[in-house]
């Protein structure tokens, strides 16, 4: 496993930043993330669609896994009255001052998302590298 630490800049998309660094990586996982957002894209638990909040955020908790073909993540944020709300991160949440994330990269392993007839999403393949 290599640890690979990340600093995402203001404006930028927390998910797509993240995809963006499996780019010559196999497989890796989110093992933490904290920071802020201006705005949140959460899916929530048996949602269709993913859910918009805005104002100042921040990011408490950030996990899952990152194959080249998707991502796997959910976050939990609160908002400035201390609200707490989490689901799985979509496309456009937007990192406000900050967001420090560390990644677990494994060289070893390759992630793959694939059709399971058991769940009907594209679930997570693991296969040896070795």
């Amino acid at each position: 496993m290599q640890a690979l630490p990340l600093r995402l800049l203001p404006g930028e998309d927390l998910r797509a930043a993240l995809e963006a660094q499996m780019a010559g990586n196999a497989a890796a996982f989110v093992l933490q993330g904290i920071g802020s957002l201006s705005v949140a894209q959460l899916r929530f638990a048996g949602a269709d669609q993913a859910t918009e909040l805005r104002g100042d955020l921040e990011i408490l908790t950030l996990a899952g896994s990152l194959a080249p073909d998707g991502a796997h993540l959910h976050m939990s944020v609160s908002d400035a009255q201390g609200r707490v709300i989490g689901g799985h991160v979509a496309a456009g949440c937007i990192v406000r001052t900050t967001a420090e994330v560390l990644l677990a990269v494994l060289p070893d392993h390759a992630f793959s998302r694939e059709p399971d007839a058991i769940s009907g999403f594209r679930e997570l393949r693991i296969r040896d590298r070795r």
